[in-house]
């Protein structure tokens, strides 16, 4: 991608985050992106579409995003970056999920979003500037506030956009991961 195609994309995006491209040149989003070594995500709201299913007999069910697990693969494949989950639900459809797209990152049940980004950062040797996390309710601003790169769904939360660097274009569970992958794929493949 050439950097002309990643200011327009960086143009689109900053529409809503008060950061635009500049003279061509990638806007301060894009450059944060091209910094980041691993991805973390919530799930409800993001992977999903904020539904909960149940079955006649009980069963919770959640829809999942293909495109989005094809971001999480792209990430792996083309910038080498790995994602985790951080969600405050018990749920057995996200660890299988997760199993499914070869995430080994993940906390479930979470209820200091914080305290699991600041463990993940000192095990994995990475300061807060080289994560991305992407969250859409009040639950994500404090780790959206500390991670270099902060996105939401176009659907998320007034409280989640306003501290999001990225607003993805497309809602939770319909491909805002994917989005937010791409963004920074984009980023990091710049032709200097």
């Amino acid at each position: 991608m050439t950097e002309e195609t990643l200011a327009i994309a960086s143009r689109s995006s900053a529409s809503e985050s008060g950061d635009p491209a500049v003279g061509g040149r990638p806007s301060a989003v894009a450059e944060s992106a091209r910094h980041v070594r691993f991805v973390l995500t919530d799930s409800d709201g993001v992977l999903t579409d904020n539904g909960v299913y149940y079955s006649a007999a009980g069963e919770e069910m959640k829809r999942f995003s293909i495109r989005d697990g094809m971001g999480v693969e792209r990430l792996r494949v083309c910038a080498g970056i790995e994602v985790g989950i951080i969600t405050g639900e018990h749920s057995g459809a996200v660890q299988r999920r997760a199993e499914k797209l070869g995430i080994t990152e993940l906390h479930l049940g979470s209820r200091d979003k914080v305290a699991v980004l600041d463990e993940v950062l000192a095990r994995r040797g990475l300061t807060a500037a080289q994560v991305a996390y992407i969250g859409d309710d009040t639950n994500d601003v404090a780790v959206m506030r500390r991670v270099g790169l902060a996105g939401c769904p176009a659907d998320a939360t007034p409280f989640a956009r306003a501290v999001a660097h990225y607003v993805c274009p497309s809602r939770g569970g319909y491909g805002a991961f994917r989005d937010f992958a791409e963004f920074i794929i984009a980023a990091q493949t710049v032709i200097d």
